[in-house]
């Protein structure tokens, strides 16, 4: 038993390895019709390395990183703040929650025309849009999280001679952090997948730009790569702040 459990934490890489055999062995004996558009794994790997120690992967990712790192952390501070305000004031609520309501739905890329109106095609563009697709998610998370405290807590709390402040900082901000980490998780993922289209209809550079110029020169590998970049990115994003909601409420949730 004990073995069992030293060996588990390790299990997830099996499924992969064996993915990963399947579509080399099929790329290889050509078992896909038009096997000129799938490339077999080795194949991809070779140019992933390429791309690696030319420098075209390394800049096109740390631009698509620097959008969205900036986008996203602007957003989700923008919305926790007014997320905790809507979420702590009633009054506020009711006065902002319409507008919200109404505008929440719009997908973050439906305002990428507007906005290459507005901005023009420049590096605020893709930031922008990451900065909407973080601030409503989150501030509605986090409102919501804060309105779902228990009001026995917080009347405790004033009861004992809290202020507004420490009740909100030390009673509900701190049991509405599973929700507001609920949509920093899957908001810090959803980035990536916007960034990328973003970079698709209007960026020259990032990865994005990179995969409809592979588009262009019927290079699967290449998209492939980036696909694979794209993949590793969010599901690091989302690990990292799945690890820290852990880390944070584990204790006492």
């Amino acid at each position: 038993m004990n073995k069992l459990k030293r060996l588990r934490p390790g299990w997830g890489i099996v499924p992969i390895i064996i993915f990963l055999g399947i579509w080399e062995l099929v790329a290889r004996l050509n078992l896909v019709p038009g096997h000129f558009f799938f490339p077999p794994f080795s194949t991809v790997a070779a140019e992933f390395y390429y791309l690696t120690a030319n420098g075209v992967l390394g800049h096109n990712f740390l631009s698509s990183l620097a959008r969205v790192l900036i986008g996203f952390c602007t957003g989700s501070i923008a919305g926790l703040v007014v997320g905790t305000i809507m979420g702590w004031k009633e009054f506020i609520n009711k006065a902002l929650n319409p507008i919200v309501s109404l505008i929440y739905p719009i997908p973050a890329l439906g305002w990428l025309p507007l906005l290459m109106l507005f901005i023009g095609i420049n590096e605020a563009l893709p930031i922008a849009i990451i900065f909407i697709c973080s601030f409503f998610p989150i501030l509605y998370n986090t409102a919501t999280g804060i309105r779902n405290v228990d009001r026995n807590y917080i009347q405790v709390a004033r009861t004992l001679g809290a202020s507004d402040i420490k009740v909100l900082t030390t009673v509900a901000l701190p049991l509405a952090l599973p929700n507001i980490f609920t949509g920093l998780r899957l908001e810090a993922g959803m980035a990536w997948r916007v960034i990328i289209a973003a970079e698709m209809v209007a960026i020259p550079t990032g990865i994005g730009a990179l995969m409809m110029k592979a588009e262009s020169l019927i290079r699967i590998d290449i998209i492939i790569v980036c696909l694979i970049v794209l993949a590793v990115m969010c599901l690091s994003f989302e690990r990292f702040f799945a690890f820290w909601e852990t880390r944070l409420t584990s204790q006492w949730r």
